[in-house]
């Protein structure tokens, strides 16, 4: 079994065809054939089933596949370090992160790193909740990760800063004019919830946060997307919960930010599998810079208290 092989057997997959596979690949039909049964028989069965029109995978081919996909990721995760560690001058970062940051402060690192490192290009993953992104990081999608900080990694973390998670109301709301207010003034109020809502304690941390004060929130609609919940605020179906760098990214001027009081913040960082060398290094430094400013004083909670 060859790192090659399953390559070819990954792409005819994604390809569901020998032919596309095959010209995606810029080898012959043959060639890459022979190469996808030299697999089979090395695992002992069938991968694939050959149909009329296209390909499907067999039972074995589907236990095989999540393997194989690791397998190849790693390979080009460690050829890509390899290089890096030589110091950052060429090549790709790859990138996994949560909607909100990627919307709300990627934008800002990532012109500054073409600005000091035009020779690496960016590949940046997004992932709809902080779940999804520690496992597709763990499964080797991407060089490092920025998102808030995972509870528990095995690889190296390195914190570099703090946001903080405010409510978002329309011009013509009724609390638009103050700064802050406590959650429990919001009993009566409508609320748009988000699937990356963050966790607190397993529950959602508006659950969480209202449970302790004896209400449940009044959720009058549902969004996957962070951007697509704080458009519904501003446009006055409900109050929102977001990450404040996010909404000033993905809506501007065009709503109000209230901090809750006591406010809530949670902390990001940039992590990885492996320690960080080379672009992946020079990329965490840059980070912790720029983020810091997000919250540089120090603050008496870490999670949402009611």
């Amino acid at each position: 079994m060859s790192l090659r092989q399953m390559e070819y057997f990954l792409a005819v997959v994604e390809e569901s065809s020998f032919t596309r596979a095959a010209d995606a690949l810029h080898v012959t039909q043959p060639a890459l054939s022979h190469q996808v049964k030299a697999l089979e028989r090395s695992v002992g069965g069938a991968l694939l089933e050959r149909m009329p029109r296209g390909v499907r995978l067999t039972p074995m081919g589907r236990a095989f596949l999540p393997h194989a996909q690791l397998a190849v990721r790693s390979a080009r995760q460690a050829e890509r370090a390899a290089r890096a560690a030589a110091g950052v001058v060429g090549g790709e970062l790859h990138i996994a992160t949560v909607h909100a940051v990627a919307v709300g402060m990627l934008p800002g690192i990532a012109a500054r790193w073409r600005a000091l490192h035009p020779g690496v290009s960016l590949v940046v993953r997004e992932y709809g909740s902080n779940e999804a992104l520690e496992e597709q990081l763990e499964r080797g999608v991407a060089d490092l990760a920025v998102g808030p900080e995972p509870k528990e990694w095995m690889g190296p973390v390195l914190r570099v800063g703090r946001e903080e998670l405010v409510l978002v109301v329309p011009f013509d709301d009724p609390l638009a004019g103050r700064g802050t207010v406590r959650l429990a003034e919001l009993a009566d109020r409508d609320w748009i919830r988000c699937a990356m809502e963050p966790l607190v304690e397993g529950q959602l941390v508006l659950d969480w946060a209202c449970g302790a004060l004896g209400f449940t929130p009044r959720t009058v609609l549902r969004t996957e997307h962070t951007s697509t919940a704080v458009r519904m605020a501003a446009a006055g179906v409900g109050i929102v919960v977001a990450p404040a760098h996010m909404v000033r990214g993905a809506v501007g001027e065009d709503c109000v930010l209230l901090s809750l009081d006591p406010p809530w913040h949670r902390p990001l960082a940039v992590f990885s599998r492996v320690p960080l060398t080379g672009a992946a290094a020079a990329f965490a430094e840059l980070t912790a810079g720029s983020t810091a400013v997000l919250d540089p004083a120090p603050r008496p909670q870490e999670t949402p208290r009611p």
